[in-house]
């Protein structure tokens, strides 16, 4: 069967298996808060983000002075913020539009940086000296207007279908914060950094996420959807993509307790980083994050890639179309414990099965329940661990040492395409 057929059937399917409601533990979505079993963000304390603010806490914000100011406005108190709109990032203090000629330092120029770096005359070596002085500065120009923190006991929620954060990163560094239903798009480096050392060949690399979780505990993603924002053709430098996109949704720096539920991820390559450093600084015993009922779809790698956490990745729709810009979904990083069950993807017949996983220095991984529908086929049973080991070296183990207890309800892989689809995603 083709998998527009299958789809079809889903969809139907879809008529009496439904979604947890969007608001199903509030009436008021600025008063809604986490399920008491509803992954690691309900643990010890969860969740309950802004839900507790007085009338003078709440505000509706439809541009990037008021929403700076809201998130600014009496700090540690609970607040909601309600956003309205497209907010855009990439303004001066009074909204007006910045370009990246803006934000540059005057000493500052793409074409003067691609001639000064060149690694045919530069060699491989870290840029340095007056010009990367100026692209730093350019970009912490840029950093100054389209980063903004999130704070403890704040809930951000955007109203109606629309409500967009554009050319903006937040970022949460405090505890007990919920964002959802709302679109981030576009969260882009007017000046990436040339590394002549990112692989064999070098790499563009650039500053933003859409969204950031730093330090930050006990938060819930919900029914967001991340991604470029259609701006992702970009010319090739030195051979490689001048990629001006970090990460969608990345959470490092010891954050903890943290679920991503119902949110469509797309159309982008490094999606979701869940810690950022190979040495125990201090991600040891934290980053312990669920994924569930998210869409994953077209999207290159880093769906999650896990350092060190305890990571609940379950009932969550993998949609790969073009197999030449995909590179795996699940990446096994050091001391990772990945405990996956009951996802789906859907696959071209020419992607070997064992690309699903990458080796990151990991050693376990459990996946059980996975359904693959390859080339539109019906979808059968496929054991990740089993398909990663046959074709790779060293082979993971399957034992991850935990068993995640937080969990409302564990659908069957089956019904995953139709809840997805259906339920995930701002609006919905």
């Amino acid at each position: 069967m083709r998998w527009k057929a299958f789809a079809g059937c889903f969809a139907l399917l879809g008529l009496t298996l439904t979604a947890a409601p969007v608001q199903a533990h509030g009436r008021d979505p600025g008063r809604v808060v986490l399920g008491a079993h509803d992954g690691w963000a309900a643990a010890t304390t969860g969740t309950t983000g802004g839900s507790a603010a007085a009338r003078g806490d709440i505000r509706t914000v439809t541009k990037r002075s008021e929403l700076a100011g809201a998130l600014a406005a009496h700090p540690g108190a609970p607040k909601i913020i309600y956003v309205r709109g497209t907010v855009e990032g990439n303004v001066d203090a009074a909204d007006r539009p910045m370009s990246c000629e803006s934000f540059a330092d005057p000493a500052y120029s793409l074409p003067a940086y691609l001639a000064a770096y060149d690694p045919a005359t530069w060699g491989r070596v870290p840029p340095s000296g007056p010009l990367e002085e100026a692209r730093e500065w350019s970009q912490a120009n840029q950093a100054k207007q389209v980063v903004l923190d999130v704070g403890p006991n704040t809930t951000i929620v955007g109203l109606g279908r629309d409500a967009t954060l554009h050319g903006l990163t937040l970022r949460v560094t405090g505890d007990n914060v919920i964002l959802r239903n709302l679109h981030f798009s576009d969260a882009h480096d007017c000046f990436p950094q040339w590394d002549p050392l990112d692989t064999a060949d070098g790499n563009w690399n650039s500053e933003y996420d859409n969204l950031d979780l730093v330090g930050a505990t006990h938060v819930w993603v919900d029914h967001d959807e991340f991604s470029d924002g259609g701006n992702d053709q970009q010319p090739t430098y030195y051979g490689r993509k001048y990629e001006v996109h970090d990460g969608l949704l990345d959470i490092v720096n010891g954050s903890d307790l943290v679920t991503v539920s119902y949110n469509r991820l797309h159309d982008h390559d490094k999606t979701m980083l869940i810690g950022n450093t190979d040495k125990p600084a201090y991600d040891v015993g934290k980053l312990r994050v669920t994924l569930h009922h998210n869409l994953f779809s077209e999207i290159g790698q880093r769906a999650p890639r896990v350092r060190y956490g305890q990571v609940h990745v379950y009932d969550n729709l993998y949609s790969i179309e073009d197999p030449a810009a995909y590179t795996y979904s699940l990446g096994v990083g050091v001391e990772s414990r990945i405990y996956a069950e009951n996802n789906f993807f859907r696959v071209p017949a020419t992607l070997p099965l064992g690309q699903l996983v990458h080796y990151w220095k990991g050693t376990v991984l459990h996946a059980t329940g996975t359904l693959v529908a390859q080339g539109g086929q019906w979808p059968r049973a496929v054991d990740l661990l089993a398909e990663y080991n046959a074709a790779n070296d060293p082979d993971l183990g399957a034992d991850v040492g935990w068993k995640p207890t937080l969990v409302e309800r564990l659908d069957p892989a089956w019904a995953v395409p139709a809840l997805v689809l259906a339920a995930a995603g701002p609006g919905r």
